[in-house]
C-alpha cells in the first residue's frame, strides 16, 4: 500500500494532511502545494497552455494530466479534489468552464464557453442536514474523442458521451450519448445520427 493510499484511509492522517495541503474553510491548494509539489505530480504535455487567469485547483493526492497542444483558458476552474482529471491532447477548455473530476477528456475535444462538467454530487436525503454536509457521491465522466460541447452546457456525474459527439449550446447531459450522435436540449436528447451505410446524418 501506498503513503497516498495509507492517508486516505486513515481519518487522523487524512485530516492532517488535509490542513497540511488546504487551508481553513477554502477550497484551494496552499501557495507551497502550488508551487512545489504539483510541477512536479502532475503531467502538462509539450506545448499545451494554462492561462494566467484560470484557477487550477489541483492537489497531488489525484491525477491532473493535461495533454499536448492542449489549451485551458482564462476563468477556466479546474478541480481535482475528488477524482482525477485527466486532458487529452489537441483539447481546448473554454472560458469560463468548470471541470471538476473524476473526468476523462479525450483528444481534440472542444468545449465551448461556461460549460460545466462536473463527477461530483451530494446527498440531500437527510433532512437533518445541508447538502454540503452529506454524503459525496462521484462518478466519473467520459468524453470521447472529437466531442464538440457548445456553450452553457452542463455534463452531470457518470455519463459517458461517444466518439465525435456533438452537444447543443445550453444541454443538460444527464444520460450517455452513443458515438456519431448530436444531442440537444434539457434533459439532452438524441436529434440527430451518422449512418456508415449512407455515410450522411439522419434526423432522429
Amino acid at each position: 500500500m501506498s503513503i497516498i493510499d495509507k492517508i486516505k484511509n486513515n481519518p487522523r492522517l487524512k485530516k492532517l494532511a488535509h490542513r497540511l495541503l488546504i487551508p481553513a474553510n477554502d477550497h484551494r491548494p496552499r501557495l507551497w502545494v502550488r508551487w512545489f509539489l504539483n510541477p512536479f505530480k502532475h503531467k502538462k504535455g509539450k506545448g499545451s497552455i494554462v492561462r494566467y487567469n484560470s484557477r487550477m485547483d489541483v492537489f497531488p493526492f489525484n491525477d491532473f494530466q493535461l495533454g499536448e497542444k492542449s489549451v485551458i483558458e482564462d476563468f477556466v476552474t479546474i478541480n481535482n479534489g475528488v477524482g482525477d482529471v485527466l486532458i487529452g491532447n489537441h483539447t481546448m477548455i473554454g472560458i469560463g468552464s468548470v471541470v471538476i473530476g473524476p473526468v476523462k477528456i479525450g483528444h481534440n475535444v472542444m468545449l465551448a464557453q461556461h460549460i460545466v462538467v462536473s463527477g461530483l454530487n451530494h446527498g440531500y436525503e437527510d433532512v437533518s442536514l445541508p447538502p454540503s454536509r452529506q454524503k459525496e457521491i462521484r462518478k466519473q465522466i467520459i468524453i470521447s474523442d472529437d466531442v464538440w460541447i457548445g456553450a452553457n452546457s452542463v455534463i452531470t456525474a457518470g455519463v459517458r458521451i461517444g466518439k465525435h459527439v456533438v452537444i447543443g449550446a445550453g444541454s443538460v447531459v444527464t444520460k450517455d450519448v452513443p458515438d456519431f450522435c448530436v444531442a440537444v436540449g434539457n434533459p439532452a436528447r438524441i436529434v440527430k445520427k451518422y449512418s456508415a451505410e449512407d455515410q450522411s446524418w439522419k434526423k432522429i
